[in-house]
């Protein structure tokens, strides 16, 4: 592994879905939150660069080796600036896990945990990642115990109709004996159009086979979905 970097570049992007300059930044990411510091215990056998590479790899293949999860986190959310201009999307997913602690046998006919993302509908970043909650656990009340709502003041979130009387911004609803205007079925479909884009976002963290089958315990899952999203940004961005 470690004369992958040295020897194949076009083998970082094979194993870690980014270039070579965005795994350049995640490696600084890293490096600034300490990755790189003296620890108790044995001293690391590989360079930083290669061990953020073998973390990366995990993520993506979902081999049997966790290091260094929580240093690529993501960075803590801030209010924009132009808040009242800003449009979020959030959804919940399902991500199957081992640690019956953290899934709860659900829809899919897995023991999951139900993740809540948040997303950026204008440049597709993910914003924010809850921690897990049973699978069973519907979405409403999944972010309700998220905390995540604290976070969206003055902006704009956009949901499905889970999140009914969630503050959020849902598509309308049929009442009996009354049908939807026409205005209102206009107004569900580009509400449809944009919320795609969450679900588009999602799918692509679900590249990381670790989002498809975690066998981590405990923050494993919860480590693993900030990292997968944080990779996904700097993808973006870089």
């Amino acid at each position: 592994m470690a004369g992958v970097l040295r020897a194949e570049r076009v083998w970082v992007e094979t194993f870690t879905g980014l270039r070579v300059t965005q795994f350049s930044g995640l490696l600084k990411v890293v490096r600034e939150r300490g990755g790189n510091g003296t620890l108790l215990g044995r001293p690391w056998s590989l360079p930083l660069a290669e061990r953020v590479l073998m973390v990366a790899v995990y993520y993506r293949t979902n081999l049997t080796m966790r290091q260094l999860g929580p240093l690529l986190a993501l960075e803590p959310i801030t209010r924009p600036t132009d808040a009242a201009h800003r449009l979020w999307i959030v959804d919940g997913t399902l991500i199957p896990v081992r640690d019956r602690q953290v899934a709860a046998s659900s829809r899919n006919y897995r023991f999951s945990a139900n993740v809540q993302v948040i997303v950026d509908a204008d440049t597709r970043l993910v914003i924010a990642a809850a921690r897990p909650v049973p699978g069973t656990t519907s979405d409403a009340h999944a972010w309700r115990a998220s905390g995540l709502s604290e976070h969206c003041q003055g902006v704009t979130v956009l949901g499905d109709g889970a999140y009914l009387h969630c503050g959020i911004a849902v598509p309308h609803r049929k009442r009996p004996g009354r049908a939807l205007l026409q205005a209102e079925q206009d107004d569900n479909a580009e509400h449809r159009k944009v919320r795609a884009r969450v679900e588009h976002v999602i799918g692509r963290l679900k590249n990381y086979k670790i989002l498809r089958d975690c066998r981590q315990h405990g923050d494993g899952l919860h480590h693993a979905v900030q990292a997968v999203a944080h990779m996904h940004n700097l993808a973006l961005t870089s």
